[in-house]
């Protein structure tokens, strides 16, 4: 498929319905979930929030860990017309709260195992909770919607102030399946495996609406278990699998691995979320002869933007790759575009791009350019083949002395050392300088590394001026709900832990 996906998340379910077969399966025990029923079950929770009036377009929270009750819900939100509000479970009562205010949602389907979240979060004057199992009737009218209908809202993780509310409509939603699935050719033969949350647009559009556009089906996991990853893979026979960069680190320093069928079976695993530290890449395709593919994605693009082509296609290990689906190019700070091997901000333009904040005019007037351009806040350089290299976050640059450093540069030299298994790079402020660098790591157990070790490993790769001035080890570094290492919360943890203050 050529051309991005037209018509409605509810045309499509239609036509996956009337082909049958498996949708998706839970490696976990719960019984498989066929095309068909998913449908009819859909179909039933969207008559029913019709016939309560609720409106076309008005936010629905679904609060709901992976599962398959979770997938019926999403859909049959979607199905009705109605905007899927996902809350982020462990985004924290405050952001939970701001979330399930902001969006407006007067009705929300909530997990029985999140009801003392939601009872912390919400309002309950102004939000009802619904149950999916209360559901019987599948007759009556549905609202007409269309491609631009609202679909999605999903907030961002709110690194820089207040989470802003990402509104996608059933067509970019689509298409941020089809990106997935026309880089990575995922056809009927395909299945997935999803071990990241479906309340993050990775989980969500990736993996759930890439299988919804591929037509293949998708075996989805409670939560990701190092012990029974490759155990889980091997179950469900899955072609291909998405994690992200902390995920591999942590397969790569388990005790266990895929048999031999398995490694054949399995097309490709997709790295995304946060950079994939080159080393780690190496190792991993070493150990587990699996080729990894790395890609990048916003919640602001449905998910992929970059990925890497397939095997045998080049595939440029430290660069999230090439666009699929929709443009890529490097703008000046007056948005203006710089000449190849030129750093700037990566900036993309496509189907898959949001309509808006929610309620935040100005935001999204300031995220587009005039000529409809989505400004990712990322600094990047595009080589001549078109691969994108992102040097770091516009707001995550620590600038010492006047000098602008890349995170990016101090994570991967600490990743060169085998015994770490996570690491960032991150700023103190400082009164000398501005600021100052330090880094934090989590080593694999039993190792004998030390601060000192990992300090002298950035100072041979980098010189002594973007080296950490102390590197914290700690048992685990912050990581939100995707798995993306936190590095704004980790100088407040490192200062909580030895009882300073952060000036």
């Amino acid at each position: 498929m050529m051309e991005p996906p037209k018509g409605t998340v509810r045309d499509w379910l239609n036509q996956r319905a009337s082909q049958g077969g498996t949708g998706f399966v839970f490696p976990d025990g719960a019984p498989d979930l066929r095309w068909g029923d998913l449908h009819e079950n859909a179909r039933r929770i969207a008559v029913m929030l019709t016939g309560m009036g609720v409106e076309k377009g008005e936010s629905v929270a679904i609060l709901y860990p992976n599962c398959r009750e979770a997938i019926e819900v999403l859909f049959g939100v979607l199905y009705g017309g109605f905007r899927a509000t996902m809350i982020n479970l462990v985004a924290g009562d405050s952001a939970v709260a701001y979330a399930l205010e902001h969006s407006g949602a007067r009705y929300g389907f909530v997990h029985p195992g999140q009801t003392e979240l939601f009872d912390r979060s919400a309002d309950p004057a102004k939000i009802t909770i619904l149950q999916a199992a209360d559901v019987t009737n599948a007759d009556g009218n549905l609202h007409s919607i269309s491609s631009d209908s609202h679909a999605l809202l999903m907030y961002t993780s709110g690194t820089t102030g207040r989470p802003k509310g990402v509104v996608h409509t059933h067509s970019s939603l689509l298409a941020g399946g089809w990106t997935t699935a026309i880089a990575h050719k995922l056809s009927e033969a395909d299945r997935g495996l999803c071990v990241l949350p479906i309340y993050h647009i990775n989980g969500l559009c990736v993996t759930v609406m890439g299988t919804l556009v591929s037509g293949g089906s998708l075996a989805m996991c409670e939560r990701f278990s190092a012990s029974r990853f490759w155990e889980n893979l091997s179950k469900v026979e899955a072609t291909w699998f998405s994690v992200v960069p902390t995920i591999i680190s942590h397969l790569l320093h388990s005790d266990t691995k895929p048999d031999a069928q398995t490694r054949q079976r399995v097309r490709f695993g997709r790295s995304a979320s946060s950079a994939l530290a080159p080393d780690v890449q190496r190792a991993f395709e070493d150990r587990f002869q699996i080729p990894i593919v790395e890609t990048m994605g916003l919640t602001e693009t449905a998910a992929q933007i970059l990925s890497n082509p397939l095997p045998p296609g080049i595939r440029k290990i430290g660069s999230p790759g090439i666009a699929f689906g929709n443009e890529a190019a490097i703008f000046d700070a007056h948005c203006q575009p710089v000449s190849r091997e030129t750093e700037g901000e990566l900036v993309i333009r496509g189907p898959n791009t949001m309509l808006e904040y929610l309620k935040n005019p100005e935001a999204t007037a300031d995220t587009f350019t005039a000529d409809g351009w989505l400004r990712t806040g990322d600094l990047a350089r595009m080589d001549e083949d078109g691969y994108v290299y992102v040097t770091g976050r516009l707001k995550e640059l620590i600038i010492k002395g006047g000098e602008n450093i890349a995170p990016r540069e101090i994570d991967e030299a600490l990743y060169s050392h085998p015994d770490v298994v996570e690491a960032a790079a991150f700023a103190r402020p400082c009164h000398s300088y501005g600021e100052t660098v330090e880094a934090a790591v989590k080593i694999r157990e039993g190792s004998k590394l030390t601060p000192m070790d990992l300090s002298k490993i950035c100072e041979a790769q980098l010189g002594r001026f973007k080296s950490p001035d102390e590197v914290h080890i700690l048992l685990d570094l912050p990581k939100g709900p995707s798995g993306k290492i936190q590095r704004n919360r980790i100088l407040e943890i490192v200062d909580e832990k030895a009882g300073n203050s952060t000036i």
